[in-house]
């Protein structure tokens, strides 16, 4: 009389919160990963990894490959190029071996980085990576169009 719904639906979705796809330390891929959203790594990536929001390399995380991505926080190792279409960030504790392309970059006291660095107002609308896999078989040449 008083609750006679006693069950309760229970919606474990919520559309609002961040999806983070996670590599564990002490997790190995090998390979390209690709994700709508953020990438948080860890472990060690032997590949490509192309997100559609952020990619954070942590302490304990490496990276032997490409990086692309919206937005990047580099604490980790890097050792491939990286292009962001916004902030880039390289931690203290950061050791980047390869060419940048960003918006906006801010380096750390400590970070090391070898390579160039390109920054442009306007983020890149196609932002293939020279050599990657294009999907059909071929590699990418290096293309930028600057968004409008």
């Amino acid at each position: 009389m008083f609750n006679k719904n006693t069950k309760k639906s229970t919606d474990m979705t919520t559309p609002n919160q961040p999806m983070i796809n996670m590599i564990s330390e002490g997790t190995r891929i090998k390979g390209e990963l690709a994700s709508k959203s953020d990438v948080r790594i860890a472990g060690t990536v032997d590949g490509e990894i192309h997100a559609e929001g952020k990619c954070i390399v942590t302490n304990s995380g490496s990276v032997k490959g490409n990086i692309s991505s919206d937005e990047a926080d580099i604490s980790g190792s890097v050792n491939g190029e990286i292009k962001v279409a916004t902030r880039l960030i390289l931690r203290k504790s950061a050791r980047v071996n390869g060419n940048i392309h960003a918006k906006s970059f801010l380096v750390e006291e400590g970070a090391i980085f070898e390579g160039t660095c390109r920054m442009s107002e306007k983020p890149l609308e196609n932002r293939q990576i020279e050599g990657a896999s294009n999907g059909s078989g071929t590699k990418n040449k290096m293309t930028e169009t600057p968004a409008k």
